[in-house]
């Protein structure tokens, strides 16, 4: 099937199996992921919603009966959540499936392609980049919500899509694996990398130790907390959590570290130049504010300390990834140049020892703003 803006009729065989509410009449290309294709729905109707067409990409999430399981219990959820407190505007605070005229959460067409529909939430943005101490505050909340009308389901209700995603565990046994091939003979050329790395391993397992001694619990979290995975309207007030395809069991502190490692680095994930690659303070006192005020209430103590052990981890565990993938001849990323992956490395790690030079002062941040709801 091909992809033209504005034109309904290539995709109308597709849509016409989802039980949506008037005829569209425009469908273009929406949106700036890169996992799923996504498109826009406009349809004819003055008053009822426009649309949001997607096809999962069943390369990435192997299992997408469960993954759309995952997705239709978390939405039901939080939506139960929303209508106990009140929310007038549930439709605009979480994401709504369309079924199929048939009742599935998903169609499959002949190719063995994927799509869904989700009512899209009008009015609202994203960044990239966060800007103001505002948008950092309120992806704070924004997430802190997310993961507290989640914290009473079961995490084992919810199927693992990905396995062992963020294990770094997991992770570093697939990097040592790379190191001892050699696929492509670039392991003599990393030395200090791959020292930094191995130098690091233990302490970058706090969390899983703290895991193994039942200091702290399972949760159901989001896993791809990058700022851009949260919609706010014009006054840049947060509104809804999207893609919540890699929703899983999982650590508080991976999403904590997930957003604080995107939010505040103020130079690129692969930034050539590293004395470019410096924290912004502001943003993570901002962030952390926002989300303690709407996560405390259902955190342990043991949870909160980790947050800064998650703000180590992350960007650790990037690091490690992307090593793994240039010693494996560049096989998973997208690169743009041989030494991609290295250069992508090279600003991750020192990202890493930007923050053990800033360790104290972000625990102290983080212990002084959970003491606010402790007094």
């Amino acid at each position: 099937m091909t992809n033209t803006n504005n034109n309904a009729l290539a995709f109308l065989p597709i849509v016409n199996f989802f039980a949506i509410s008037g005829k569209p009449v425009q469908i273009m290309p929406f949106g700036t992921g890169h996992i799923n294709d996504t498109y826009k729905i406009v349809t004819d109707t003055n008053d009822g919603p426009n649309y949001m067409l997607q096809r999962i990409n069943n390369h990435v999430f192997k299992d997408i009966d469960h993954l759309m399981k995952n997705i239709a219990m978390v939405c039901k959820h939080i939506k139960e959540k929303l209508a106990l407190d009140g929310v007038q505007d549930i439709e605009r605070r979480v994401l709504t499936l369309i079924s199929t005229k048939e009742g599935k959460l998903y169609h499959k067409d002949e190719d063995n392609r994927y799509w869904r529909i989700f009512i899209l939430i009008e009015d609202t943005k994203t960044y990239d980049i966060v800007e103001t101490t505002q948008q950092a505050r309120e992806g704070g909340r924004a997430f802190g919500q997310f993961q507290a009308m989640l914290a009473d389901l079961n995490p084992r209700d919810i199927y693992e899509v990905i396995p062992n995603f963020l294990n770094i565990a997991s992770r570093l046994r697939d990097f040592r694996e790379a190191l001892h091939k050699d696929a492509v003979k670039r392991a003599s050329n990393v030395d200090q990398e791959i020292d930094f790395i191995l130098e690091r391993e233990n302490k970058m397992n706090t969390v899983l130790h703290m895991a193994a001694k039942s200091q702290i619990p399972l949760r159901i979290t989001h896993n791809d907390t990058k700022f851009n995975n949260v919609l706010l309207n014009r006054q840049d007030e947060a509104q809804c959590v999207i893609d919540l395809d890699t929703v899983m069991p999982g650590y508080i502190a991976y999403d904590f570290g997930d957003a604080i490692r995107t939010i505040i680095n103020t130079a690129a994930e692969d930034e050539e130049d590293l004395n470019k690659v410096q924290l912004n303070i502001s943003l993570f006192q901002a962030y952390t504010e926002g989300y303690l005020e709407t996560a405390h209430h259902f955190l342990y103590p043991m949870e909160v300390k980790s947050l800064v052990d998650g703000v180590l981890l992350l960007p650790y565990m990037q690091m490690v990834r992307f090593l793994t993938d240039y010693l494996n001849g560049d096989t998973y990323y997208k690169i743009s140049h041989s030494e991609h992956n290295l250069q992508r490395t090279r600003a991750q790690m020192k990202l890493v020892s930007e923050i053990e030079q800033h360790e104290s002062l972000l625990r102290n941040i983080v212990e002084k703003e959970a003491n606010v709801y402790l007094t």
